[in-house]
């Protein structure tokens, strides 16, 4: 009985459990059911108002570019009904301009036709003439002029001499003041100044530090600077400077340019030189080439072929008793133009031919024979007109004067030379010894380059050392000695100093 009551009781015990359990799970599952509601509806509360920032920030840019937009549309309307309005002004004034020489033109053909029409008269009135002599002298029209002139002739004879003898003295007199005369515009209108040229070249330096980094370790870098340039390099007690000297203006501006380049960028040592060395050398082709081009504009003479400008730029590092000749070149051009326009002659023809009449200096240390022969040949090869060729191959007298161009250049060449301080003998004869120095030790087989220094007291020669060895080079050295002795005039000694360098390069991969 117990247990059944116990049993009872357990069984009550557990549906009441459960009827409580279920009633409680119900209250938290609606308790969870009212919180994600909730959530969900912040949720969408928070959904719409991003949502409506969006929108209002979509439409204030949509606004904005929209005005932009009508903006730049409005501005380019403008823009285009302002080049329409250039256009209309350019339509008319060009239509003016047709009206106009549509005028000029009929008018030109008016005049000749009344030309025409003179002429004609002029001619019937000279036959006429004719016949009525022929009639009243009863002769020929050949009898009567011949029967004319004899009379006329035999009449007036001495008075004919007497006035031919005055009017030669005195149109002597008058065509020397007046030859006098158009030099001395010439000269004046076109007057050049002319810059002495030097043997040496200063570079400063930023502090005297440097100095010791130029020359090198055991003077390494200064001798390799030397033997690439071909030029001197002298590094005395001057503060803050260095010379670089040498007959070539060439060599000294490379020379001045690399140890510029060097000098700014700290590093110094053989390597460097070398390609520094490189770089200055096409610098100064572009220099070359910028100086030649120069020269056609300021010139105004046109349709040259580049080639040719190219060498006629070489003509800036060139010099004639110390005078620079596309300096010179460029004067006597302007003078040449200025002298035909005084006589009538052709300008554009006189004014190019005074600036290629020098075109042959610019390889005359190459190519053998004068510079005029070696000019003509480079003009001829870049198919120059034969009248320019004409006209500049007169100015040294060496070929026969061929048109009145010939006279004025070579009047204007005489006129910028001889010119006070343009040119200096003494510079030029120190110039050619160092030129004629360096060919000697050049015609020598086996010789790669050859740099005259120490204002021609030194010679450096560089031979090939696949070419030359050990005993053929002092050989060699003997025999450039006794050539100089033979074929120059000199003071003191010169020194002959022959180097044979073998160097040898491989590259690691």
């Amino acid at each position: 009985m117990n247990q059944l009551l116990y049993i009872v009781i357990v069984v009550l015990s557990l549906t009441a459990g459960a009827v409580l359990g279920y009633f409680a799970r119900q209250s938290i599952a609606k308790k969870k059911i009212g919180s994600i509601e909730e959530k969900l509806e912040k949720m969408i509360s928070q959904a719409r108002v991003e949502a409506e920032t969006i929108l209002s920030e979509a439409k204030a840019k949509s606004q904005k570019l929209i005005e932009t937009t009508q903006g730049d549309t409005e501005r380019r309307h403008q823009e285009i009904f302002k080049a329409e309005g250039l256009l209309l002004k350019r339509e008319n004034l060009l239509d003016q301009r047709k009206t106009q020489l549509e005028n000029r033109e009929a008018d030109f053909l008016g005049k000749v036709e009344k030309l025409r029409e003179v002429k004609k008269n002029i001619e019937e009135l000279e036959e006429k003439t004719k016949q009525e002599l022929a009639r009243v002298a009863r002769l020929s029209v050949q009898d009567a002029k011949e029967e004319l002139f004899k009379k006329v002739e035999n009449d007036s004879q001495r008075e004919i001499l007497e006035k031919m003898r005055r009017l030669e003295e005195g149109g002597r007199d008058q065509f020397e003041n007046k030859a006098k005369e158009i030099l001395t515009l010439a000269i004046q209108k076109q007057a050049m100044s002319q810059a002495q040229e030097i043997t040496t070249t200063t570079v400063a330096l930023p502090n005297d530090d440097i100095k010791g980094r130029i020359i090198g370790k055991e003077g390494r870098n200064i001798r390799t600077l030397e033997r690439l340039t071909g030029v001197e390099v002298i590094i005395d007690e001057t503060p803050q400077a260095l010379v670089i000297s040498g007959f070539d203006p060439i060599r000294r501006q490379i020379a001045k340019t690399a140890l510029e380049k060097l000098i700014q960028d700290g590093r110094i040592q053989p390597a460097r030189i070398e390609d520094e060395v490189a770089k200055a050398e096409a610098e100064i082709n572009k220099q070359v080439k910028d100086a030649g081009e120069t020269a056609v504009y300021e010139t105004g003479i046109i349709g040259l072929d580049p080639k040719l400008v190219q060498i006629l730029g070489r003509l800036k590092f060139r010099t004639s008793y110390g005078q620079n000749v596309l300096l010179h070149s460029m004067e006597v051009s302007f003078l040449a133009a200025a002298l035909a326009a005084e006589v009538g002659a052709n300008i554009k023809l006189a004014k190019k031919a005074g600036l290629l009449h020098d075109i042959g200096k610019a390889v005359d240390q190459q190519v053998e024979g004068s510079h005029v022969d070696i000019g003509v040949k480079i003009l001829e090869k870049f198919g120059v007109e034969k009248e320019i060729i004409s006209a500049m191959k007169s100015h040294h007298e060496d070929y026969p004067y061929e048109s009145i161009e010939s006279m004025l250049v070579q009047a204007a060449d005489q006129i910028s030379g001889a010119r006070p301080g343009a040119r200096k003998d003494n510079a030029e004869n120190y110039l050619k010894r160092l030129e004629d120095l360096e060919k000697i030790a050049t015609n020598f087989e086996g010789v790669e380059k050859a740099w005259a220094l120490q204002a021609g007291r030194e010679i450096r020669v560089f031979v090939r050392p696949e070419q030359i060895d050990d005993l053929s080079a002092r050989k060699m050295a003997k025999d450039i000695a006794s050539k100089i002795q033979e074929e120059l005039r000199y003071p003191g000694e010169i020194k002959v100093n022959l180097i044979r360098e073998l160097r040898v390069t491989e590259h690691a991969r």
